[in-house]
């Protein structure tokens, strides 16, 4: 008989919600986290359920956003570097994931843990061990080498919002109630199935590209206090999240969850440190909204493949869906 696994047991019943940590130190179970669920029966039936047309469609947005950048991070760059005197050329990039579509990876946030000062990343891990680039724990290669490969469904908030005269800018601390992702769920037909890859579209990228002026994009920027709409943060959201069984979550928004926290919870310390398991964020799902709303079904299969950079922290998501 199989060893139950850790993300059999219902959330109620998980013994430290906040660290359902798997795997020895440095193992390629501890670096997959949750990831894991993605077996190849999962990815498998995924394939076989939800390719139908061929109709593909990428999620990434353009490498040079954010073209106003916050928190001090830096913007994109890219050179192109002409070879044997224009005969041929190279490119060389300098660029924060973070500023475009990505994942968190584990290294990316930390936790709180009682009775210790320092913060402690996925399974352990300390700022030391980050900070040592000759030590790789829980870094992007165990996902890279992997991919990220499974059955994505998408909550479209933005588009029920707008018919039903919600009003908001995605650089507010609006709230997304789980309420209103299942009500959204139910009228979609949406039944989550263990291993799904879950996307909640907010309409960031939409309103940067469409609606903010420069000089709006240049006072985010500025503001050292951003607000950023998203999905509350509460443990009614991380017993869903738990109990549905998803493999990682993403969203167009800046935190995936709003900004800054409006309660006492901030889901980045669950799902990323506490769990193991990936947040995208700032993802492109605009065609995807569309293609979704075209072909009136919004589950569809999905492969990512990050950077393969050993010991990295995040990376854009290279995502493909497919009807």
């Amino acid at each position: 008989m199989s060893e139950k696994s850790p993300y059999d047991n219902p959330f109620d019943e998980l013994p430290n919600p906040k660290q359902v940590w798997v795997g020895k130190p440095g193992s390629r179970e501890e670096g997959l986290g949750k990831l894991a669920i993605l077996t190849p029966e999962v990815v498998a039936k995924a394939a076989a359920t939800q390719i139908k047309t061929g109709k593909r469609v990428t999620l990434g947005w353009d490498l040079t956003k954010l073209d106003f950048p916050n928190l001090n991070r830096q913007p994109c760059e890219h050179n192109i570097i002409p070879l044997l005197g224009g005969i041929a050329f190279d490119d060389v990039y300098t660029f924060n994931p973070q500023q475009s579509s990505q994942w968190d990876g584990l290294r990316h946030f930390s936790q709180t843990v009682p009775g210790q000062e320092e913060r402690l990343f996925y399974g352990g891990t300390t700022k030391e061990e980050i900070n040592d680039r000759k030590n790789h724990r829980i870094g992007l290669q165990h996902w890279a080498q992997e991919g990220i490969a499974g059955r994505g469904v998408l909550i479209d908030y933005a588009s029920y919002a707008e018919k039903r005269g919600i009003k908001y800018t995605t650089f507010s601390t609006h709230q997304v109630r789980l309420s209103e992702i299942l009500e959204i769920a139910k009228e979609s037909n949406i039944t989550f199935e263990k291993g799904d890859i879950l996307f909640v579209r907010i309409g960031v990228t939409k309103e940067w590209d469409t609606v903010m002026t420069d000089a709006q994009k240049q006072v985010y920027s500025d503001n050292k206090n951003p607000h950023h709409a998203g999905v509350e943060a509460t443990t009614d959201v991380l017993r869903w999240l738990w109990d549905s069984g998803f493999a990682a979550i993403a969203s167009d928004a800046i935190s995936w969850e709003v900004y800054p926290p409006q309660g006492d919870l901030f889901l980045h310390e669950y799902v990323i440190a506490g769990w193991g398991m990936p947040i995208g964020e700032l993802f492109d799902l605009e065609a995807l909204s569309r293609v979704c709303a075209e072909h009136k079904r919004w589950s569809f299969f999905v492969a990512s493949v990050p950077l393969n950079m050993p010991g990295g922290v995040s990376s854009p998501p290279n995502m493909m869906a497919i009807f």
